[in-house]
């Protein structure tokens, strides 16, 4: 152990064990799994990360060795633990420096977003340097005023090669093509057997594959249109699925990003009329149900149940207005002081 610290040291890295773990330490052969709890503090104490409370649910890590992740530190340090350690890292900057990145990444997926979203179609080493906000206070200012960081680890499990299935965000470029299909196919099947929010995870994992690989095409190029046409049917079953699980704002989201590519997309407009209409958006409902209409005439009566729908349920939301309303003058009437004369 003393011989590993002192390696560590010379790399810029201080460990200190919280808690020593269980048995001897593995091999660590490239394509082992390993998972694990972590948390990413300043050196002042200030936490940015904790895997146990990220988007409000506690998720450990897993990484695949020799996967080139984006923070090989980690990789580095998790190689000197054993399974059940618990041991706090010190890392200089040179180790950090891409952490920024890496913790959008991690949030937008405890968020249920792309993971890749907000990133420039650039290397990282090119967004670090340059002034592009991450939509997060703190990893701008970390990415700004790059600084030493504690990565208190807790190692939970080590998985040789072989030993499990392989997940899509360990698969290489081609392996992730070849999945795509499928993962698609598992999300229908879930859809039908009515597991909606399972099969939501599913139509999502096989779009953070495909973008994942569009990020390495330039946009607009042949290969990355091809791969936008993949993603498009995919991100809409994913919109039906969030429709039904009522989280009708990311709806208007996605929908919305499609259409500004995309302007002639009726299901979209359809699934953006719906999520209008649920958020008590009036006008832009109509606005999106006449493009429909414009689009394929044929849709009208479905187009007039979502209407009429809407417009019962703006009944019924005056309706409970007005009788609120007037329940609460009732009540100021009864409570005031009466007038009296001298």
């Amino acid at each position: 152990m003393e011989e590993v610290a002192i390696q560590l040291a010379a790399e810029g890295i201080q460990k200190k064990v919280i808690s020593p773990g269980k048995g001897e330490l593995s091999t660590f052969p490239d394509g082992t799994k390993v998972m694990f709890h972590y948390r990413t503090s300043l050196c002042d104490g200030t936490v940015l990360d904790d895997s146990r409370t990220m988007g409000g649910k506690s998720k450990p890590m897993e990484l695949i060795l020799g996967k080139k992740f984006k923070l090989p530190v980690w990789e580095q340090v998790i190689i000197t633990m054993k399974e059940g350690e618990v041991s706090d890292f010190t890392c200089d900057v040179k180790h950090t420096s891409l952490y920024p990145l890496v913790s959008q990444s991690l949030r937008n997926i405890s968020a249920g977003k792309d993971p890749l979203e907000g990133q420039r179609h650039c290397c990282g080493i090119a967004q670090v340097h340059s002034h592009h906000s991450l939509g997060h206070h703190d990893l701008d200012h970390l990415q700004a005023k790059p600084q030493p960081l504690v990565f208190t680890i807790e190692l939970l499990q080590v998985l040789p090669p072989g030993s499990f299935a392989l997940e899509t965000w360990a698969m290489t470029d081609e392996e992730k093509l070849q999945a795509v299909p499928q993962i698609h196919e598992e999300g229908n099947i879930l859809f039908k057997k009515g597991e909606i929010a399972a099969a939501a995870e599913k139509y999502y994992n096989a779009i953070a594959c495909l973008k994942n690989l569009q990020m390495k095409e330039q946009p607009g190029d042949v290969p990355w249109i091809k791969l936008d046409q993949m993603i498009t049917p995919l991100l809409l079953n994913y919109c039906q699925c969030k429709l039904m699980l009522g989280h009708y704002y990311e709806v208007l989201e996605h929908c919305s990003s499609l259409l500004n590519k995309y302007e002639d997309n009726l299901k979209a407009y359809f699934k953006r009329g719906k999520a209008h209409a649920a958020v008590w958006n009036e006008a832009e409902a109509r606005a999106d149900f006449a493009k429909v209409l414009e689009l394929d005439p044929s849709l009208g009566p479905a187009v007039a149940k979502e209407i009429r729908a809407m417009e019962e349920r703006i009944r019924e939301k005056e309706k409970e207005e007005k009788g609120r309303y007037k329940n609460l003058f009732s009540y100021n009437s009864s409570t005031s002081p009466t007038a009296t004369t001298s």
